[in-house]
């Protein structure tokens, strides 16, 4: 019997070490339909009892496994079901893991772990979190992107704010949402963008120009707002934000539906309802700065693992009023109005929004399809279709003229067409295809000189990604080219044509001389290229440096080329200039990231060299039929923009965290040797949070924001003639106001109404100590002072 036993064991030990059990079983655990991949993932071995998690990057690893042998892997994560696979080694075996995301997450605007970067490995990339969104719902989406680091706005009174990302802002923004490029005139530097925060799933900010797939344009970033993730399964819920606001004395109210079924089929509406009346400095109404908002949208469609199809339609309204100390009569109120410290015009409380004010209508209509293919990738088409009306309301000498100064309809056709390779998981690898077709028309019925004139304008892109991962490091790299053309028909004055020396310059481009004016129809052509390479080591689990260059081509857009006349809501003359380059920018930015659950932070310098690029600024004044407004225009130079980035976060018990963020920002004009206009000053905010998940998920945030005095800045200042007093009067449009500083305040409780459904209360105050202060980036602190003191209240139902 011994003998038998021995021989027994013996046998055992010789097939174990002709299995050879020393190959390893690798791969990653990605979603199974939008290919992320997923952090902290738990594997488990049931046959061995080994236990391991997937890193940052979704990977995971088996060591010392028998060759031939098949085992059963567990796979589990919060967010998904869990799943049973059997897998057989064959050699040094990679296995990619795919899993479902399943009810848990319904009802909530959240994101677990780490979401892939929409701008590729290397880039500088930042997610606005959820209660951001949340808490900004009654305002805009510049409100909610304030809360990164290098990311402030450029304010038109305090409804229309336009995000800066370190320094750069308008064009050189690219906005998607929902997959979408939002055509909406972005160009104004009061046109904030068309879009309902509350519909948003998530946020993310790169950057820089690493997001290629995006366009190769953003020579100051991406915006990128993604829709709730809806999963496959059988459920209906929503949710139902309200919220009253002290300053305005109005608030918000909207409310998402959601239906999914097993098959994959779904479908879900969101609807917006925003009303305020005008808002308050702490000393004085700030008068005609109401707001009406009114947006909708529906998305419907079907995801299955090997395809899937959605339609989806969005209109958004919006009728903002422009602070009435902004118009004024003649060149005496323009000098009284910008050097007074207090507005010409404080009227009674009113929710009436009257001229100058600006009414918006952005519609969007969309279709997308993607189909999978084993061990390849993924082929995804779209199409979209928007829509924008701007119109633009003076005040008219004729108080019976009901009719905009400004009505502008911009339509634009757009396609794209992706192909993702998902064969091998180390690598990430995309190529793609746009073209677009736009038509701008504005409403010559205003009887006044349109300031943006017909055009039609078409754009082809081109493009190809990769990345590769070797364990710790990460390379990566991308190439673009676009092609942009414009066809324009525009009036000019004769008298302007011929002092810019247009008459020289381009004298083909005149079609029809009418004496004081000439028809013209400008055409230009742009070749535009645009790259991006970097690197990225992970030095362990703790510590990791990226470095990114990117290359950006942007070509002038219609406001730098063609803007002659007076633009009503930035109640200024504008002047463009048809003799413009594209500009370039080289750009090369490094981060280094240290993530623990007591201390993590990212250190983020960049510096972006950018040659022709495109400023408008303060020249002068100019007497019109409709007023006296100040002249800005147009011109090219080379500038410099380096800053630094730097998020800290501490955790200094189970219930106390200390959040803080600095964004230094510095621009020059390296051609004449001074400052750039508009440039965010320095900038810290300080955040404690107390959290106490036991009491109703208790989270209070005290907030401290500090704003420097922008001490770098161009001489602007003009002079003014005043007729009545026969003098010269100095008007002082460049001394930045002093710094500030600004404490807020947000507590909130969650309470279980019932088994499905929960309520939360958030209360909230800005500017708690009524502090008065200007914006340098507010262009309405020539004439009053920012928003005093707002208490909002905020219920938030699930169902």
């Amino acid at each position: 019997m011994k003998f038998f036993i021995v021989l027994c064991t013996f046998t055992y030990s010789s097939i174990s070490i002709a299995q050879n059990c020393t190959y390893t079983l690798t791969g990653y655990v990605i979603d199974l339909h939008d290919q992320e991949t997923l952090t902290d993932a738990i594997l488990s071995i049931e046959e061995l009892g080994n236990t391991i998690k997937t890193n940052a990057k979704g990977k995971y690893t088996f060591d010392d496994l028998c060759n031939g042998a098949t085992y059963t892997i567990r796979v589990s994560h919060p967010l998904c079901n869990t799943q049973t696979i059997n897998v057989t080694i064959n050699g040094d075996t990679e296995r990619t893991i795919n899993m479902e995301h399943h009810l848990e997450e319904l009802g909530e605007i959240s994101i677990t772990g780490e979401a892939q970067k929409n701008g590729g490995k290397t880039a500088i990339e930042s997610q606005v979190s959820n209660e951001a969104i949340q808490a900004n719902s009654a305002g805009s989406l510049g409100d909610a992107l304030n809360q990164l680091s290098g990311v402030s706005s450029l304010n038109t009174g305090n409804t229309v704010v336009k995000p800066v990302i370190q320094g750069l802002h308008s064009s050189r923004v690219i906005l998607i949402t929902e997959g979408t490029r939002l055509q909406d005139q972005e160009w104004g530097v009061e046109h904030a963008p068309n879009v309902d925060l509350n519909n948003a799933g998530s946020i993310s900010v790169i950057k820089g120009a690493a997001g290629l797939q995006y366009g190769g344009d953003a020579v100051g970033g991406t915006i990128i707002v993604n829709p709730r993730r809806i999963p496959i399964s059988d459920s209906l819920y929503g949710e139902t934000l309200l919220t009253g606001v002290s300053n305005g004395r109005g608030g918000s109210v909207t409310t998402t539906l959601t239906k999914s079924y097993n098959s994959g089929w779904y479908g879900s509406i969101q609807g917006t309802i925003k009303r305020f009346g005008d808002f308050e400095a702490p000393d004085y109404i700030l008068s005609n700065t109401g707001a009406f908002e009114r947006n909708a949208a529906i998305r419907f469609g079907v995801n299955k693992y090997s395809y899937g199809v959605e339609a989806s339609y969005s209109i958004y309204n919006n009728r903002l009023g422009i602070l009435r100390s902004s118009h004024v009569g003649s060149a005496a109120d323009l000098a009284n109005a910008i050097n007074s410290d207090r507005p010409l015009f404080i009227e009674d409380f009113t929710y009436d929004i009257n001229p100058p004010r600006q009414e918006v209508k952005h519609q969007v209509a969309r279709l997308n399809a993607y189909k999978s293919f084993d061990n390849i990738g993924k082929f995804s088409f779209q199409y979209d279709y928007q829509q924008n009306n701007r119109l633009e309301f003076d005040i008219r000498r004729d108080s019976e003229d009901v009719r905009p100064a400004i009505d502008l309809e911009l339509s634009t056709h757009s396609a794209t067409l992706d192909f993702d390779y998902t064969a091998d998981n180390t690598i990430d690898a995309k190529i793609g295809l746009l073209a677009r077709l736009q038509t701008n028309f504005p409403d010559p019925a205003t009887g006044i000189r349109r300031l943006i004139p017909d055009y039609d304008r078409f754009d082809f892109g081109v493009y190809a990604l990769a990345s590769k991962t070797l364990e710790a490091l990460t390379i990566e790299g991308g190439l673009r080219y676009d092609y942009n053309f414009i066809d324009a028909q525009k009036f000019y004055r004769t008298s302007f044509w011929e002092a810019r020396g247009y008459d020289e310059l381009f004298p083909e481009l005149v079609v029809e001389d009418l004496g004081t004016q000439l028809l013209t129809n400008p055409e230009f052509t742009f070749h535009n290229i645009s790259a991006t390479a970097g690197v990225g080591y992970d030095f362990n689990d703790t510590y990791n440096i990226t470095a990114n260059y990117a290359l950006s081509s942007r070509a002038p857009n219609p406001s730098e080329l063609f803007s002659d006349g007076l633009h009503q809501s930035a109640a200024r003359i504008e002047l463009g200039d048809i003799r413009f380059d594209q500009e370039t920018s080289n750009k090369i930015s490094i981060a280094l990231s240290r993530k623990s659950t007591q201390w993590s932070f990212t250190v983020a310098p960049f510096a972006n060299y950018i040659s022709d690029f495109i400023l408008i600024e303060p020249t002068g004044s100019q007497q019109s039929l409709r007023g006296n407004f100040q002249v800005w225009e147009y011109r090219q130079t080379d500038a410099r923009l380096l800053g630094v980035d730097i998020d800290n976060e501490f955790r200094v018990s189970e219930h106390i965290s200390i959040n803080n963020q600095l964004s230094v920002v510095k621009g020059q004009d390296t051609t004449l040797d001074l400052p750039l206009i508009n440039i965010p000053p320095v900038n810290t905010t300080n955040r404690v949070t107390y959290t106490n998940k036991k009491w109703h998920n208790l989270k209070i945030t005290a907030e401290s924001y500090y704003a420097f005095r922008q001490n770098e800045f161009p001489d602007n200042n003009f002079e003014i003639f005043i007729v009545e007093t026969d003098s010269n009067v100095l008007v002082d449009v460049s001394t930045p106001p002093e710094a500030y500083h600004l404490i807020n305040l947000r507590g909130q409780l969650d309470f279980e109404v019932s088994n499905t459904s929960t309520l939360q209360v958030a209360l909230a105050v800005t500017n708690l100590f009524d502090t008065s202060y200007r914006n340098y980036l507010n262009r309405q602190r020539f004439f009053a002072d920012d928003l005093g003191r707002n208490v909002s209240l905020q219920l938030k139902i699930n169902y």
